[in-house]
């Protein structure tokens, strides 16, 4: 079967559509790009990333953050909507589509107030149209094809530019359906001018996917309503990067679900708040306190805690399957030995630690030898460490980066 089932449209360049007065400032540009130049980091890293005194910027594990540049006081951001080869544990090769080389998409982080351009270029072999979800703006900039522009042909772009007048969080994914299944969603962050309270020390970002991938194969099956791979930021339990936070410290973690399935965000060892939605901050005080939540699908739910309680905490979806991978049907008896065999079913559970496959990353210092037993799927770890930990786990990480 031809993996590029849709290639039928691909040679389209545009439908047909009414302009409207917002289209003006953001043309569709029918001709193929060269990739973006190498643009000035700004405000990525850093407490002054957010430009506001007592804000601190979002990390997001295993997904990069998007750079910008600055146009007068516009920030431009640049994204490409690409093929990305991928791995959601060491070995295990995926052909999804995503933006700028990753997947998830780079997180873009931007104030209340700010105005942005964001040029995006479409280097897929078909149509394709971002939406920024949640995002109020002018119906010109919204990102659905057919409706508030023309689709982006293979090789063209399309500039959009608007001025930020919400906070929270907030994501950008493809408006074409089977491309969300491919891959293709990102952080968009809005902090905001003045800062919530109470204040925030750790703030982390994470998105949840589903995926279907065959057995032999490496592309994920789009029309599927079963999933075998579960991903946070792109990674498989026990690929996942831990989120490393000080005792005592006040943790914002912002929660983004684009995937087929809702799912019970759980996490171990403390109870938190829920203080933000994909609409924005929730007017406290906040009061009633969870451990497990429902993130819907394509909801946000920004949770809040006082990391108090040290150890190596799990963070996970309590859906049973999805605490797991390359899940199978069993077919007829399942086989083994010992006592256990003269009950029905036996063997159920397997436990499988695979430490090789968490790789030798600065945050997993520290972790007992075997500890990826029970860490597949859609999971990972919050952990609640002292200080002196911290700051060495932080130095380790300051010069891989360099």
């Amino acid at each position: 079967m031809d993996r590029n089932r849709r290639s039928f449209i691909a040679g389209l360049a545009s439908l047909a559509g009414v302009a409207t007065a917002d289209r003006v400032a953001a043309q569709t540009v029918p001709h193929v790009h060269p990739s973006a130049p190498p643009v000035k980091t700004i405000g990525v890293r850093g407490a002054s990333a957010t430009g506001v005194a007592g804000v601190v910027p979002v990390e997001t594990p295993d997904t990069p953050p998007l750079p910008f540049e600055l146009d007068g006081r516009v920030k431009v951001f640049r994204l490409r909507a690409e093929p990305v080869k991928t791995e959601f544990l060491p070995g295990r090769k995926v052909d999804a589509w995503g933006f700028n080389g990753t997947v998830p998409g780079p997180a873009i982080a931007a104030t209340e107030g700010d105005r942005v351009r964001i040029i995006l270029e479409n280097h897929l072999p078909e149509m394709f149209a971002p939406h920024w979800h949640g995002l109020e703006l002018p119906i010109g900039q919204d990102g659905v094809p057919g409706i508030s522009q023309d689709p982006i042909p293979p090789g063209g772009s399309h500039t959009y530019e608007f001025t930020l007048n919400q906070n929270g969080t907030f994501f950008y994914h493809s408006h074409m359906p089977m491309q969300e299944m491919m891959g293709m969603i990102g952080l968009f962050i809005v902090h905001p001018k003045v800062p919530h309270q109470p204040h925030v020390d750790r703030d982390f970002g994470l998105i949840f996917q589903g995926w279907d991938i065959k057995p032999n194969n490496t592309v994920p099956n789009t029309l599927a309503m079963e999933f075998n791979w579960l991903t946070i930021n792109g990674k498989s339990g026990p690929a996942t990067t831990p989120v490393v936070v000080k005792r005592g410290e006040r943790v914002r973690i912002r929660l983004v679900n684009l995937s087929m399935d809702h799912h019970p965000v759980h996490l171990h060892g403390h109870h938190f708040f829920l203080t933000g939605t994909e609409a924005g901050r929730i007017a406290g005080p906040h009061v009633v306190p969870e451990n497990t939540i429902i993130v819907g699908v394509a909801q946000a739910r920004d949770i809040e805690f006082v990391a108090s309680n040290p150890g190596d905490w799990m963070l996970h979806c309590h859906l049973p399957h999805h605490m797991m991978n390359q899940m199978v049907s069993m077919v007829g008896p399942m086989h083994g030995s010992g006592p256990g065999t003269a009950v029905p079913g036996y063997p159920q559970d397997m436990w499988m630690p695979m430490d090789e496959l968490a790789g030798a990353k600065p945050e997993l210092i520290g972790l007992p030898q075997g500890w990826t037993g029970a860490m597949m799927g859609m999971m990972t770890l919050v952990r609640v460490v002292e200080p002196d930990v911290f700051d060495r786990i932080e130095k380790l990480r300051a010069e891989a980066s360099k």
